[in-house]
């Protein structure tokens, strides 16, 4: 995977935030199987991979407060919510031994965009905000985020795993 100096992935958050912001903000595009919200829990669906696997785009839908664990990325994104709203609880890197605590929360209602990126903090849990019904985002990631390792970390001991999310789609 190319590397990106920061100054790089400066210019590919903010002109891209501007593109996603773009399209988050129509609502009639996007194809009802990849737009299903589950049961219960949360769908990741891909929607496009460069073939080098430098980005992708996938629709996130989430079930009525379905919520991820604490998890990191490992490479920049950008999340553009469509439908609905997402709460997001931001973290530090984890100290070994030590339990880890949000240090920052925002709310993100339809049309805004969020960024996340090892540099400049990549370690959230996300949760539905609405109880009474689903929410979508559209998420763009610098790297094949469904096959790339990264990490989930246990609240109480900020022990990190690996874990692979997949796709919901085949």
């Amino acid at each position: 995977m190319e590397m990106l100096s920061a100054s790089d992935e400066a210019t590919i958050l903010r002109d891209g935030a501007a593109h996603l912001a773009t399209l988050v903000r129509h609502d009639d595009w996007l194809p009802a199987p990849l737009s299903a919200a589950p049961a219960t829990g949360y769908a990741q669906y891909l929607l496009h991979c460069d073939t080098r696997k430098r980005f992708c785009v996938v629709s996130f839908v989430w079930a009525p407060g379905a919520r991820t664990p604490i998890h990191d990325h490992t490479v920049w994104g950008m999340i553009g919510v469509m439908r609905g709203a997402e709460n997001c609880f931001e973290y530090n890197a984890p100290r070994p031994g030590s339990a880890m605590r949000p240090r920052a929360q925002h709310r993100l209602e339809a049309g805004a965009i969020d960024r996340v990126s090892p540099r400049i903090g990549d370690i959230h849990v996300v949760e539905n905000a609405l109880a009474d019904r689903p929410s979508l985002s559209i998420h763009v990631y610098g790297g094949d985020i469904g096959r790339i390792e990264r990490h989930v970390f246990d609240e109480r001991t900020g022990e990190a795993r690996p874990f692979v999310s997949g796709y919901s789609n085949a």
